[in-house]
């Protein structure tokens, strides 16, 4: 038998304002894949650390270390907790 893991997310409130088709696919597609549509739009938007432009963009900021430090360091660790 296998234990259920905590999720380690820490989210936060944002007041982002979105179409209301956007908020369409969101709702839809968070059926489609039984996700919550909390997780549908946390995963999408972190498939753009996939981005080979945005990465480089990134790269060639003047503080870039803070910038990658932030956006990579839960990347690995997700990576880690999917391998267990």
């Amino acid at each position: 038998m296998e234990f259920i893991k905590p999720k380690k997310t820490q989210g936060r409130k944002v007041n982002w304002i979105v179409s209301e088709h956007t908020r369409a696919i969101v709702k839809y597609y968070a059926q489609y894949t039984e996700y919550s549509e909390d997780e549908v739009v946390d995963t999408f938007l972190k498939n753009l650390l996939k981005d080979e432009d945005f990465m480089e963009w990134i790269q060639k900021k003047r503080f870039n270390k803070r910038i990658t430090d932030q956006l990579l360091i839960n990347v690995e660790e997700e990576e880690e907790e999917q391998l267990v």
